[in-house]
């Protein structure tokens, strides 16, 4: 009766604490996402040019970048719930704070603290939820992170433009903060750290630091570059291509935004079950890389709006498909020990990849006047980070020959 007892509240616990930590996370997209959608109002509200709108989330992200090891090696060393909170807590004051800036500095400094309190979720958030799966599923829990995200960048793309033609951008943003923060609470009092936590609280900085020495994070590091870049240069920037060149209003934008998140979520999880069920993220990556070249490519390119509406939905498929298979080759070879600091890692490099992506497209279409070029830029990374996918797939399957020998 006992052991009954004991099994449902683990039961119970699990249920919450995935459930909480989902939900946490879709409110701390609030801030990249929520400024992607109303960028054009709040260019013209706080005057900025394309390039400072750019160095908005340009800056957030390096610092979200500088933050990942740091915080890869804190999150396998201290309660991942606490740094997890905390990091819910900051972000989202900072996103309603940010309704309230009134010029270009201010905003640069509220993105920046901002960037600072999301890199406390992402490290630890993973190790939470990551800690409540069994190993053979890791992927799809990794995947399933994510869709916390992408379903907030959902609900405010669809409500996002209705409060704004009630309001303002301003109230948009106070609003779904203000909820935000009371979900945080909510997570602080009833989530509960993972029956695997103790054994995941032993890597240091140190350790950290010496993956640098990997050839093997080295490649799926300049793969994390690729594929933040890719998701975070169209993601930010495709709300502006949309209104300013296409000329389509703000409500359908965030409807096609919403869409394209719907359809990100749900092939987070697939690419994960596909790559645990074939036991070959390889593949997953490959496919999604060589899909995003093309489709970039086409982005820019097609002038019908039902065949841009098309090419948008195919990208959105396989913007985020690889994520998780990307994502759990590190953990794979360096086992559940070092998770922290190899999600780290790779999420350090991703970052650097996505701040150089959303400035350079910003400095592009005020130096060119088209978003074009940085979209041409961006397909050949994707079709050029095919290279170091064959090199981690001689990498992995050396490793793994070894592994079977040894046992």
């Amino acid at each position: 009766m006992d052991s009954d007892s004991s099994e449902k509240e683990v039961r119970k616990n699990r249920i919450t604490t995935i459930t909480l930590t989902v939900i946490c996370q879709s409110f701390q997209a609030l801030s990249m996402g929520g400024i992607a959608l109303l960028l054009p109002l709040i260019r013209q509200d706080l005057g900025l040019s394309f390039t400072q709108g750019g160095s908005l989330a340009a800056a957030t992200t390096l610092v979200y970048a500088l933050m990942q090891i740091p915080v890869g090696s804190l999150s396998d060393r201290f309660s991942p719930k606490r740094l997890f909170v905390i990091g819910v807590l900051g972000a989202t004051i900072l996103t309603l704070t940010f309704a309230l800036v009134t010029n270009y500095w201010q905003a640069m400094v509220n993105q920046m603290l901002s960037g600072f309190f999301r890199a406390l979720i992402f490290t630890p958030g993973m190790a939470l939820l990551t800690g409540w799966f069994p190993s053979n599923r890791r992927a799809t829990a990794t995947g399933l992170f994510l869709v916390g995200g992408l379903s907030g960048s959902v609900i405010f793309n669809i409500l996002g433009p209705l409060i704004v033609a009630l309001s303002n951008w301003h109230i948009a943003f106070i609003s779904v903060a203000s909820l935000g923060i009371l979900v945080a609470l909510i997570m602080m009092k009833y989530g509960k750290e993972s029956p695997t936590q103790i054994d995941r609280r032993k890597a240091s900085i140190l350790e950290a630091l010496l993956l640098f020495r990997s050839r093997l994070m080295w490649l799926c590091g300049s793969l994390q570059v690729v594929r933040y870049a890719t998701m975070l240069g169209i993601t930010y920037w495709l709300p502006s291509f949309l209104i300013n060149e296409k000329g389509i209003s703000l409500q359908y934008v965030g409807y096609i935004i919403a869409a394209q998140a719907i359809l990100i979520a749900p092939s987070n999880i697939l690419g994960g079950y596909v790559s645990d069920r074939l036991k070959n993220p390889i593949i997953v990556i490959m496919v999604s890389l060589a899909v995003l070249g093309i489709t970039a490519v086409l982005l820019v390119s097609i002038n019908s709006m039902l065949f841009l509406i098309i090419c948008i939905v195919i990208n959105a498929i396989f913007l985020q498909m690889y994520f998780g298979p990307l994502f759990s080759i590190p953990v794979e070879i360096l086992g559940l020990r070092k998770a922290g600091i190899s999600t780290g890692f790779s999420n350090f490099f991703a970052n650097m990849g996505g701040f150089g992506a959303t400035y350079l497209l910003g400095w592009l279409k005020d130096t060119t006047g088209m978003f074009k070029y940085g979209f041409l830029i961006i397909a050949m990374l994707c079709l050029l980070g095919l290279i170091p996918t064959f090199m981690l797939a001689r990498q992995r399957h050396h490793y793994l020959a070894n592994s079977i020998q040894g046992n």
